[in-house]
């Protein structure tokens, strides 16, 4: 569940990054830039901190379980 709810949020704001650069200006794709550096340094140090955020939140992913 948390990987999906991950997957979701960067997938979002990428979007909403391209959004606001067509709409507002150049300095959005900073965001994008954000959240793709996020994605990558998940994948080397296997840390996200949306991932913490939603253990302190009570979402519980149901696959690691055993």
């Amino acid at each position: 569940m948390k990987e999906r709810i991950i997957r979701a949020v960067a997938g979002t704001l990428v979007l909403v990054s391209l959004l606001l650069t067509w709409l507002v200006g150049p300095y959005w794709m900073l965001l994008g830039a954000f959240v793709g550096v996020n994605l990558v340094q998940s994948s080397l140090t296997r840390f996200c901190p949306l991932e913490k955020i939603l253990e302190w939140a009570g979402v519980d992913n149901p696959a690691r379980k055993r």
